[in-house]
């Protein structure tokens, strides 16, 4: 029977400890990060890991990030660093930015689906980091939730989903974040971004390294292709109904072009997932139904609500939905990303 830790008030430290010997011994946990809910297992046991696999219904040529707690697990799963990953980690870790590394030979091959690279992350997550520092092992986790679906940012979005296929839930409130970690791999002097996240290209500029974006970041990788991070194949962060995305830089514009798809389907029900400057704009439409996102210049609200909105979307029963865009600048090169893959790439730019 799933047990259920509420973690909201600190930190139970018998409680952290029963679920951490449980994890060294092959239990799958759901755990809160500074980035939205984990679904982990111990990284170096197989059969622990593939029940991952099970829970999410992942496909099983998608990679496993593995999360460590100090610099000792480190060089234990991955090897050969080079002087530019270790300024990311020096400027970024503890955080929100997962680096693409030669796997160490302890990692299970499940975990990075046969490649010989791995993700590492180090979480800043206060519980994320007593879980993994009182398991004494490195900790494979995906974002908790089924494969395709949005990834879960408190555990009212993802427990019923979840239920019966995990062997404990921590509950550590809503995160802080709302959107998954950067993903990079360093070649010689630049890195690249496979998956855009909280730590932006801006931010990596920063610190004197290069930068370069994936080709897949808006587009899907072939069926065929191996990737090295999660993100980049496969349907992503969709809710059940039909999802398009409308951007422009010119506010009118926008606002016309979802008016124009309201009216040529006024016999279906419609949510538009939008900002907060605009949820008055179609009172006027009364097959309309208004999800606000927060204020459109402020990215990190939008990021923390994407995945809870995206969930809700399904619960109005609605025929279409319509998402408002960002500019891909900043985190909202990572916003973008997501709603992109949401919306199945299915994007009116105006």
């Amino acid at each position: 029977m799933i047990e259920l830790i509420n973690c909201n008030q600190g930190i139970n430290q018998d409680k952290m400890t029963t679920v951490a010997n449980s994890i060294r011994n092959g239990a799958v946990v759901v755990f809160p990060t500074e980035t939205v809910y984990g679904i982990g297992a111990n990284a170096l046991n197989d059969e622990a890991v593939k029940k991952i696999f099970v829970a999410k219904n992942r496909p099983m040529d998608n990679p496993l990030i593995v999360h460590i707690s100090n610099n000792d697990m480190l060089e234990e799963v991955a090897c050969s660093i080079s002087n530019n990953e270790k300024l990311l980690m020096k400027n970024f870790w503890p955080g929100p930015l997962t680096i693409i590394l030669p796997k160490g030979k302890v990692i299970s091959n499940l975990v990075s689906c046969g490649l010989d690279t791995i993700g590492v992350r180090m979480p800043s997550n206060e519980i994320a980091l007593a879980l993994i520092e009182a398991s004494k092992v490195p900790i494979a986790a995906p974002s908790a939730n089924v494969s395709g679906r949005p990834s879960g940012t408190a555990v009212s979005d993802i427990a019923f989903e979840l239920q019966d296929k995990v062997d404990y839930i921590i509950d550590g409130g809503m995160t802080n974040i709302g959107l998954e970690s950067t993903v990079v791999k360093v070649v010689d002097d630049t890195v690249k971004i496979l998956r855009p996240g909280a730590i932006t290209p801006e931010n990596i500029t920063s610190i004197g390294l290069n930068v370069e974006l994936d080709s897949h970041l808006f587009s899907e990788a072939r069926k065929d292709e191996k990737v090295e991070s999660p993100g980049m194949k496969h349907r992503h962060y969709a809710p059940n109904i039909t999802t398009i995305m409308v951007y422009s830089n010119n506010d009118e514009k926008e606002y016309h072009g979802i008016c124009k798809i309201i009216e040529e389907n006024t016999n279906q029900k419609i949510g538009i997932m939008g900002f907060d400057e605009n949820k008055n704009k179609y009172n006027n439409y009364p097959n309309v139904t208004f999800l606000n996102i927060g204020p459109k210049e402020n990215l990190e609200i939008i990021a923390k609500n994407i995945f809870t909105m995206l969930r809700k979307l399904d619960q109005y029963h609605l025929d279409l939905s319509i998402v408002e865009g960002v500019e891909k600048k900043g985190l909202g090169l990572a916003i973008m990303n997501r709603l992109t893959r949401a919306c199945g790439y299915h994007v009116i730019e105006l």
